[in-house]
């Protein structure tokens, strides 16, 4: 009854973490697109989000986030698509063409056409998701639960049998006293609350023990790309010259374009050209076109840069085989074509470190799973090494292939809202708390702080070397104590000695417990 009543006290603390977590509902709910402005005849009316119907026409001004799912009927502009899909480059968008609620129109008023109402478009979906999956993980078997019915059976047989024996009742106390329950009581919390209290000094937030139970046993780590894998910033990959064009002249003439401009790919390419130390140019009677290119003046001659139909139409002849799936923008002056740039997202400068600590650590099957184009995701997962790629995701897509992995415990490590559904499917989610957003934080079972993703590892490495040492303190403790109770069903000692041996065994387990709160040595340093 004691080891019944002292475990089902640790089930309670855990219930009480778990509400707590449910604010991340309230966090989604909070940041949820709540106005839109709809087309009445020649006017333009503001109203709630959820009042807009299929059908509506609705204009979304620049920096403006998209309030229902829309068809575009007008308008060019860029989309940033990050927080939804986890596209980490902006995504031009035209006639035609969808865009999704909770995304950002960046630099072109657009008019949409609604559909789908509020209650069924997609950022609804990423919080009727959370509440699904955070409904439908499957029950964890605590390492203390694992032992502690085995446990009261070999004592109260180990009693009984002395009682038996002997045919003396005060037999059965005496062993019973030696049966303490204090290697399951006290060897793994313990050891759990120093790893989460070791954790923390590294800058990551374990929530509960039985999370950082799950993710010592994680055999699988599936990561988001976007601000996870990448710093979520598009940067030059690659310059392609066309003829004589050099690449430093191809850059100045870029970076004299963009200049100015405040378009993401824009500081991409003045930062590629200031690390070239590529000559300065100035440019004059630039025009940019929103969603399409810029075109200047440079040295009496003109020039452009965007996209392949904006070049085409000022007459420039392209290759046939345009120079990378990747995004890219394309280069001419006095109407030849010179360059054509082309754009990634840059990797983290611990990503690759990381992923070879894992490995390390025995995690052999990492994944990612991400809402970007196949090829730039492709482009990421071979530079790391990642043994999976799937691109193309949107948040339900996330949860499919994480349900999918056949090697469990599976971990998913994301930032984004878009990440917040699958965080909670997993059997561990880990949050990049440091510039992610809240609703990951609140989905995650542990969260990074620091802007470091080399804590991921870290995390791992803690929670495994503390779970080590939960079964070693618990194991210690149960063969002592079944030794003890095998002395003592004897009847050699009394039950006073008995109980002055408990506190031996309970100081034992503790002290043994309490080395998850130190440093690592040796093999198990932690870098």
């Amino acid at each position: 009854m004691i080891i019944v009543l002292m475990l089902t006290g640790g089930e309670a603390l855990e219930d009480y973490a778990e509400r707590r977590a449910k604010r991340e509902l309230t966090a989604l709910l909070e940041h949820k697109p709540m106005k839109a402005r709809v087309l009445r005849g020649k006017k333009r009316v503001d109203v709630k989000a959820s009042l807009v119907e299929v059908g509506d026409k609705i204009v979304v001004l620049p920096g403006e986030v998209v309030p229902v799912d829309g068809e575009i009927i007008d308008g060019v502009s860029s989309i940033d698509e990050s927080s939804i899909t986890g596209e980490s480059l902006p995504v031009e968008k035209t006639k035609g063409e969808t865009v999704l609620s909770g995304s950002l129109n960046m630099d072109g008023t657009l008019t949409l056409r609604a559909i789908n109402d509020a209650a069924h478009s997609q950022y609804q979906q990423i919080i009727k998701l959370v509440q699904t999956a955070s409904n439908s993980q499957a029950p964890f078997v605590r390492l203390a639960d694992q032992y502690s019915i085995p446990f009261t059976i070999v004592a109260f047989m180990i009693a009984g049998a002395a009682w038996f024996v002997s045919g003396d009742p005060v037999r059965f106390l005496e062993v019973i006293v030696v049966a303490t329950p204090c290697p399951l009581l006290l060897g793994a919390p313990i050891a759990l609350i120093s790893g989460m209290s070791r954790s923390a000094r590294h800058g990551i937030i374990v929530k509960t023990g039985s999370a950082l139970e799950k993710l010592a046993q994680v055999q699988t780590v599936a990561f988001d790309k976007t601000g996870t894998l990448t710093i979520g910033q598009p940067a030059v990959d690659n310059v392609k010259t066309y003829g004589k064009t050099t690449k430093a002249y191809a850059l100045s003439v870029a970076s004299a374009l963009e200049t100015g401009s405040s378009h993401v790919l824009a500081q991409a390419v003045v930062t590629a050209a200031t690390r070239a130390k590529a000559p300065a140019k100035k440019a004059k009677l630039v025009k940019e076109q929103s969603g399409h290119g810029v075109s200047g003046k440079i040295d009496g001659k003109t020039a452009l840069l965007g996209r392949a139909d904006y070049l085409a139409a000022q007459g420039v002849k392209l290759p046939q085989k345009l120079a990378s799936k990747q995004t890219t923008s394309y280069l001419a002056v006095g109407g030849t074509l010179i360059a054509a740039i082309s754009f990634t997202d840059e990797i983290r400068t611990g990503s690759k470190p990381m992923l070879s600590r894992l490995q390390q650590l025995g995690i052999r099957n990492t994944l990612m799973v991400t809402g970007d184009n196949q090829p730039t995701a492709q482009v990421i997962g071979k530079k790391l090494g990642i043994s999976q790629v799937i691109a193309n995701c949107l948040p339900g897509d996330k949860i499919r292939a994480v349900e999918a992995v056949q090697q469990r415990p599976v971990a998913f490590v994301g930032d984004g809202v878009n990440d917040a559904p699958v965080l909670t499917a997993a059997d561990v989610g880990i949050a990049l708390g440091a510039r992610g957003s809240t609703a990951a934080s609140e989905s995650a079972d542990v969260v990074v702080m620091l802007d470091d993703i080399t804590k991921v590892s870290t995390s791992v490495a803690v929670a495994k070397r503390t779970f080590f040492i939960a079964k070693q303190s618990i194991l210690i403790g149960i063969f002592i104590s079944i030794g003890l109770m095998a002395v003592f069903s004897t009847g050699r000692f009394k039950a006073s000695t008995g109980a002055l041996l408990q506190e031996v065994v309970d100081i034992v387990v503790i002290v043994n417990a309490l080395r998850a709160h130190g440093p690592f040595r040796g093999r198990d340093t932690i870098s």
